[in-house]
């Protein structure tokens, strides 16, 4: 049986990921986490200087559902808008953005839009439609290379840095904070990825293509030479 998160087509394979052993037509390559970056020495020197690769810090916290106060200000404000009152609409244009796509909208939005109304008319509230979306926040997390939630609480606590080390287990962990933070604070999981999204990726309905004015020609007159 497949892998759920595999199959989705939002996540892209991490970049630490080791090729299939049955397939021969692969080069063999070595295992590197995706946090190190193997920087060129200088001419002469035979050794590779490996450093850390330093995570990029989301835009905006999970409560600042007034966004910052930017030329982003007025995106904000309607992020948290369409959030608080059609979570459906905001999911899919984040998957949208994600996807480059516009088929995306539709093939995610609909599906939603039918677990959140299931969720509140059997459980009184939002209780599926966390677990189809809490992929979006791991997309946007791994397109990016932002700080997860656990890696961010063991920086600030001082506590775990052993784990922060193993990439593969990491990952794990920050999959897991994904899934209980759209499931636990869902409209700011939402919203927060929304205001990602915009400040870093145009919405794929835009064409920034130059338009052609097709002028008439002028008029001409009939006038007799000197």
């Amino acid at each position: 049986m497949a892998n759920q998160e595999e199959a989705n087509p939002l996540l892209q394979p991490r970049p630490d990921a080791a090729p299939n052993a049955g397939d021969s037509s692969s080069p063999a390559t070595v295992k590197r986490p995706a946090r190190w970056a193997e920087i060129e020495p200088p001419i002469g020197r035979r050794s590779v200087v490996r450093e850390p690769v330093a995570r990029n810090q989301w835009s905006s916290g999970l409560f600042y559902c007034l966004g910052r106060n930017d030329e982003f200000w007025s995106s904000d404000l309607e992020v948290c808008l369409v959030g608080s009152i059609a979570p459906c609409v905001l999911y899919g244009s984040n998957v949208e953005r994600l996807g480059s796509g516009r088929q995306w909208f539709e093939n995610s939005c609909f599906p939603y839009t039918t677990l959140f109304m299931l969720g509140n008319s059997l459980f009184g509230w939002n209780y599926l439609a966390p677990w189809f979306s809490h992929h979006s926040r791991t997309a946007v997390r791994r397109k990016f290379n932002l700080e997860g939630s656990f890696e961010s609480m063991a920086r600030t606590c001082g506590c775990c840095l052993r784990v922060l080390e193993d990439e593969e287990a990491l990952e794990q962990i920050e999959t897991a904070c994904d899934s209980l933070t759209h499931y636990f604070c869902h409209p700011c999981s939402l919203c927060q990825e929304g205001r990602e999204l915009r400040r870093r990726l145009p919405h794929p309905g835009f064409i920034g293509k130059a338009i052609w004015v097709m002028m008439p020609p002028r008029a001409q007159t009939m006038g007799r030479g000197a």
